[in-house]
């Protein structure tokens, strides 16, 4: 008798202020959409003390209690918030000590995909604040990440999703997510390949370009008869990567990227264009991993 297949559950990591939903109001349209298990995960982080020099700090065992406590109501007002917006998602929780992005990179391994929110950061609490935890998650985890801004976005109609292109592995594993989010949403695709000219230039520009589309055609081509609902728009776009991106997302309900590549995005490091739109892009942003994870 053959077993059925593991599903794999939507993540969504949880906000330690009860009040910001727009993550988990995300995670809980796309496990509705794909008809998949959502798992919250509360990671409660290691307790820090509030008090001053003078007075008497409780005991461990009575501070975990409180942490416990104040983390499984938590997690009882969420699941009733997801049971009311989509009665038909199966819903399960985790209550995890320990580093939010570790605890969330290991429930990711088994993952469809990962939600996290956030908000602008500066630069110095992108690097080392403890409620930065995109980052760290997004460059480890096998699975795609979708970051989301806790401030309302405007979406232009009829809805349009932009994915980023530039013919490696990576991006094609971005661009068939985000073939995927399109035709489950009913939107149209944008797919941009920007090309920024290199420091050195090159001989024949308008050859260059040419390539570029040839590449991006090519691309688009192979997902089109997997998803014929899907109307696409692609375009070469001159510029730098994160600034093209970020603008054409603008008014979208999603930007999709890979975490690293060529051609378009040559010199960009593991991190560097999904870093950039993850701080600047005021959309939610899907950062897709390299298919070898």
């Amino acid at each position: 008798m053959m077993s059925e297949p593991r599903v794999h559950p939507v993540v969504v990591g949880l906000d330690p202020d009860p009040a910001r939903r727009m993550a988990l109001a995300w995670a809980a349209d796309e496990a509705h959409r794909r008809r998949l298990p959502l798992l919250l995960v509360h990671a409660q982080g290691v307790p820090t003390g509030g008090y001053r020099l003078t007075e008497l700090r409780p005991s461990w065992e009575r501070w975990n209690e409180t942490l416990h406590t104040a983390g499984e109501h938590t997690l009882e007002l969420v699941t009733a918030f997801v049971a009311d917006r989509h009665p038909d998602v199966e819903v399960s929780n985790v209550l995890a000590e320990g580093d939010a992005a570790w605890v969330l990179r290991g429930q990711a391994e088994e993952a469809a995909a990962v939600v996290l929110g956030s908000s602008h950061l500066t630069p110095a609490r992108e690097l080392f604040g403890s409620a930065a935890v995109a980052l760290p998650v997004v460059a480890h985890v096998h699975c795609p990440v979708a970051v989301v801004r806790e401030a309302e976005h405007a979406t232009q109609q009829p809805p349009y999703f932009v994915v980023g292109v530039d013919g490696s592995p990576v991006s094609g594993a971005a661009v068939d997510y985000a073939f995927e989010e399109a035709d489950l949403r009913g939107a149209v695709l944008r797919a941009l390949y920007v090309w920024h000219r290199p420091l050195l230039g090159v001989l024949d520009g308008a050859a260059a370009v040419q390539e570029c589309r040839r590449i991006l055609s090519e691309t688009v081509a192979g997902r089109t008869a997997t998803h014929p609902n899907v109307e696409v728009h692609h375009e070469v776009v001159y510029g730098h990567p994160v600034q093209v991106l970020t603008e054409a997302s603008a008014h979208a309900p999603g930007l999709v990227v890979g975490t690293r590549g060529h051609g378009g995005f040559t010199g960009m490091l593991l991190g560097s264009v999904s870093r950039g739109v993850l701080h600047h892009a005021q959309c939610p942003v899907i950062v897709v991993p390299h298919p070898s994870r």
